[in-house]
């Protein structure tokens, strides 16, 4: 079948599976902090020792609105913010500490906004040293932060590299100036360029660089344009992913556009196959989904040896089995359960004042859940699963093959004995493959759009 035959048939609202069951079929029902607080202690047991934790803290603030976000964000200028709130995460992160039984090891650490490079060199230093008062580096970490190009000093570089950091991520979106007009993120190549090589110079082993297709008003010879001035810089990683149009979430800058200002479903395959044909040019290799490295990143390496592993993180090229999520909006992974943050931010800072851990929703995962999360986990990163052993089976995995019978005859899977392999032509339709396991979705389905399209 014709490539825009199957992107008609398969283009449809689907999500990104950075988790299973996925935020809008969480069973809030059911949860409770106390219940949360219990997985978490289980699996901190369980994994501390042997593999360590990822922690993950969301610096919310940014100095103005860029419009294809669709991440929870204050925008201010008032930079008197930074030091009450860096308060609240750490004392956040005294409340989990003090339900532990050992001193926790972290193995993987972010800095994700907002902007992370919002906030001062001197108080990012405070930040980190004081979550490091009550934990240990493992063996082999690996820590990382987003950086905007536009306000990321050499002196952020430094200071977060002397503390461990050797991973930073920029975001470029696009180099088209009417494109970041219209998403109100205008820096130009220059300043990309001088924070890139900045932070080769300090000593970064691994730069990463955000490009989005897909975005209003963006044509296929601006995606060509940015990945060929990328090509001159050489990032360590790319990640080139779908603009997720959802205007509908609060608080949202998408509504400063519509539909009809962005490309069609079979403009953005063309954006999506001309940036990885020319990627894979230059000599990236397609990683999961959405993700491209050159074979000397940690990424690539992680894929190769079957360690790619992936949560609200994205990506990462080692697992942990518990993640903790701090300050405002930031969700918690225990494996058996998630936990979310309060999103207003004097609400989050209250409830940590009276030293209550501030989850306010959450799903602690059944049998079947954990079965199929680990079903999607392997498509998502592997882009193949097996059901050899008896406790990889689910009542429901019938009709699931059943569901993927069409992608089976249209060559975007390959189904042999007890194993499904996504093929070369169905790596576009991964998340399409992933819906038919998705039992909390199949059984009710929405009458409203909850996610973005999946081509």
């Amino acid at each position: 079948m014709k490539t825009q035959s199957l992107i008609q048939k398969y283009n449809i609202p689907g999500p990104r599976y950075t988790s299973y069951p996925t935020v809008p079929y969480w069973d809030e029902s059911s949860f409770t902090a106390k219940a949360w607080e219990s997985t978490f202690i289980k699996s901190f047991k369980e994994s501390n020792a042997q593999e360590g934790i990822s922690i993950y803290i969301h610096l919310p603030f940014c100095e103005q609105l860029c419009t294809f976000c669709g991440c929870h964000k204050r925008i201010t200028k008032r930079h008197e913010v930074e030091t009450p709130y860096l308060e609240s995460v750490l004392k956040e992160w005294r409340l989990y500490c003090n339900l532990l039984p050992a001193q926790p090891i972290i193995k993987e650490l972010h800095l994700g906004g907002g902007t992370p490079t919002f906030f001062s060199p001197e108080n990012l230093k405070q930040l980190i040293e004081g979550i490091f008062k009550l934990a240990s580096r493992a063996e082999t970490y690996e820590y990382s932060f987003e950086g905007h190009p536009n306000n990321t000093t050499k002196a952020h570089l430094q200071t977060l590299y002397d503390l461990g950091f050797r991973r930073v991520s920029y975001g470029v979106q696009d180099y088209n100036l009417r494109v970041q007009k219209a998403i109100n993120r205008i820096q130009p190549f220059e300043n990309v360029k001088k924070v890139t090589e900045w932070a080769r110079e300090i000593g970064y082993t691994s730069v990463s660089h955000d490009i989005i297709f897909g975005l209003p008003f963006q044509s296929t010879d601006a995606v060509k344009e940015t990945i060929l001035k990328t090509k001159e810089l050489l990032p360590d990683r790319i990640a080139f992913y779908s603009y997720a149009h959802v205007p509908w979430i609060k608080g949202n800058g998408q509504r400063g556009f519509n539909e009809n200002d962005l490309p069609k479903a079979t403009v953005k395959r063309e954006q999506y196959e001309l940036g990885k044909a020319l990627l894979e040019e230059i000599g990236y290799i397609e990683i999961g989904m959405d993700h491209f490295a050159l074979k000397s990143d940690s990424m690539y390496m992680a894929m190769q040896n079957h360690k790619l592993h992936r949560n609200f993180m994205g990506y990462t090229a080692s697992k942990t089995q518990l993640m903790i999520g701090l300050g405002v909006s930031s969700i918690s992974d225990s494996w058996y359960g998630f936990a979310q943050n309060e999103k207003r931010v004097e609400k989050y800072q209250a409830m940590v004042e009276e030293g209550i851990i501030p989850v306010v929703k959450g799903h602690i995962l059944n049998q079947e859940d954990l079965v199929i999360r680990k079903h999607i986990l392997n498509l998502m990163c592997q882009l193949k699963t097996n059901w050899e052993n008896e406790v990889d089976y689910f009542e429901k995995l019938p009709d699931s093959l059943q569901l993927l019978d069409e992608m089976n005859s249209d060559g975007l899977i390959r189904i042999t004995g007890k194993e499904l392999e996504i093929t070369p032509a169905g790596r576009a339709f991964v998340r399409n493959a992933c819906m038919a396991f998705d039992w909390r979705l199949q059984r009710n389905k929405p009458d409203t759009k909850l996610f973005s399209m999946t081509i």
